[in-house]
């Protein structure tokens, strides 16, 4: 990813969307969280792990867009102030709802902007 996307000019720093505990402890790390912390140290960007899960979510694989802003919506809170202008990094990007509920909960605890970055783009 370092080698293709350059880092954002204006970032002051990165975040990532906070890893389901289960899907943690049977894989033994959380693929945002990873990403995050290579695209930092290659970046030059400090990480501040900002989100945490306010609530369980389902998995998303097989439901609507509809569905999916549904089960993400008030998932994520945010933990301390964010830095003005953030980095969100995801593993898999599909339709856009977990990123938006994990922006959605930044710009409301004070991030002006935020910028996400996934490893992939599934196609539905």
């Amino acid at each position: 990813m370092a080698d293709v996307l350059a880092p954002p000019e204006s970032a002051d720093a990165i975040t990532f969307v906070p890893g389901d505990r289960d899907r943690m402890l049977s894989r033994g790390h959380a693929p945002p969280e990873r990403l995050a912390w290579e695209l930092g140290r290659l970046w030059g960007l400090p990480i501040h792990p900002l989100l945490v899960r306010a609530r369980h979510v389902s998995r998303q694989r097989g439901l609507s867009l509809a569905d999916r802003r549904r089960n993400v919506a008030d998932a994520f809170a945010v933990a301390v102030t964010p830095p003005a202008r953030l980095v969100l990094v995801d593993d898999v990007y599909t339709t856009g709802a977990t990123a938006s509920a994990c922006s959605i909960a930044l710009r409301r605890a004070g991030a002006q902007r935020v910028e996400v970055v996934c490893l992939a783009r599934a196609v539905r």
